[in-house]
């Protein structure tokens, strides 16, 4: 079982962004659950740390496209490096190898992974899986998306995004769906 993580490479240690990432890993990481991040700083790096603390493992999914942009390095927490060259490879490593997405509030970035992994579901391309929303400002960004165009998102393309307020319900829904994939 692995989860994929998504969010901003923003947050700094011991800002809430940051301690709501961290929260959200040790979660995960004492289901004994492996998590997928993009093994960087910010959420990555929050959550990395969150579910290694906790014993869990993490793998982080780095690419030499984004160390050419911005010197960076794996974060002390990855246990398992997948290295990739673009972040188009990225991207996709880290869609096709999880059992469920989970984002949290970010940028550009983590709604491309979103909107990826939606596409990748409503296309076949990739196997059911939940995709796990945490925060307010994503469920009013898929809100409006769904009152402006929703006649182009089908009903049963819905059926994949679910929505948490805050990590500990969004740990609550994950583990409701892994019962259901049992």
């Amino acid at each position: 079982m692995k989860i994929s993580i998504f969010g901003g490479s923003n947050p700094k240690p011991g800002s809430e962004a940051y301690q709501e990432a961290y929260l959200l890993g040790k979660l995960i990481g004492e289901a004994g659950i492996t998590i997928l991040t993009g093994g960087y700083m910010g959420t990555m790096e929050a959550a990395s740390r969150g579910a290694s603390e906790s014993g869990g493992y993490v793998i982080g999914v780095t690419c030499e496209e984004i160390e050419s942009w911005r010197p960076a390095s794996p974060n002390p927490w990855v246990e398992e490096e997948w290295r990739c060259e673009t972040l188009r490879e990225r991207a996709y490593t880290m869609v096709e190898n999880c059992d469920v997405a989970i984002a949290l509030p970010g940028g550009v970035g983590t709604l491309l992974e979103i909107c990826l992994t939606w596409n990748q579901l409503a296309i076949q391309a990739i196997p059911p899986k939940p995709i796990i929303l945490i925060g307010s400002q994503w469920q009013k960004i898929i809100e409006t998306f769904y009152n402006e165009l929703g006649d182009y998102i089908a009903m049963e393309n819905r059926e994949y995004v679910a929505f948490a307020p805050n990590p500990e319900d969004a740990f609550e829904l994950l583990t409701h769906f892994l019962k259901l994939s049992k």
